[in-house]
């Protein structure tokens, strides 16, 4: 939901976006679709090594199968749970600041829980140093240091609009989300296409 319309300062526009964690799946399906990569790349090395160690048998294969299903589990369990957690150290919502111009858009993790997002990555590094998980130590350091995120206009290469979540994806050097809601969404949307290169890509979805 929408905190107020947005405001014109000069030549930025501003806005704030608070979002339902329980009641909108953005956030939670970006989150699976990181994490689920990382589990993807782990099944994927041990399976090949399992493969070429023991022959391409029905027994390496079983295996295979098996370490699919069981680290496919965990990975959900841990989703699911981490997820929960983390909504309700939240306060079951993400609210974040936004700051638009010609060149630009800059996104920020609005106040205390930017510092409650600092505090959650710190204790992710620590305990993947505890655990010698170096993903883990990148996960949290990622999620404690990346508070602010700027857009270049001139740098995207993707957008997709989802208009039923009030959602904007953009792609540049990564990938960052903005939120809108109705006529301020179009605004938003319109003011991206006219700033992006015309060799972005721009994609509508329902």
């Amino acid at each position: 939901m929408q905190k107020g319309p947005i405001t014109a300062s000069g030549a930025k526009y501003r806005w704030t976006y608070e979002m339902s964690l329980f009641k909108n799946p953005t956030v939670f399906v970006a989150t699976a679709k990181a994490m689920g990569i990382a589990v993807a790349i782990t099944i994927f090395i041990i399976g090949l090594i399992s493969l070429f160690a023991d022959g391409f048998s029905a027994d390496s294969f079983r295996f295979v199968g098996e370490l699919v299903l069981i680290l496919g589990g965990i990975f959900a369990v841990l989703l699911v749970l981490g997820y929960l957690l983390y909504a309700a150290i939240m306060g079951g919502y993400y609210i974040v600041d936004f700051t638009m111009d010609e060149k630009t858009v800059v996104l920020s993790q609005s106040g205390k829980q930017a510092k409650k997002a600092e505090n959650i990555g710190f204790a992710a590094m620590i305990m993947g140093l505890l655990a010698h998980n170096r993903g883990a130590v990148s996960a949290g350091y990622a999620a404690s240091s990346r508070m602010t995120s700027t857009v270049e206009f001139d740098r995207v290469k993707k957008v997709t609009v989802y208009k039923k979540h009030s959602v904007i994806k953009i792609r540049s050097i990564g990938w960052d989300q903005l939120y809108a809601d109705g006529e301020d969404f179009d605004f938003v949307a319109g003011w991206i296409r006219s700033h992006v290169p015309e060799t972005a890509e721009w994609v509508v979805k329902s």
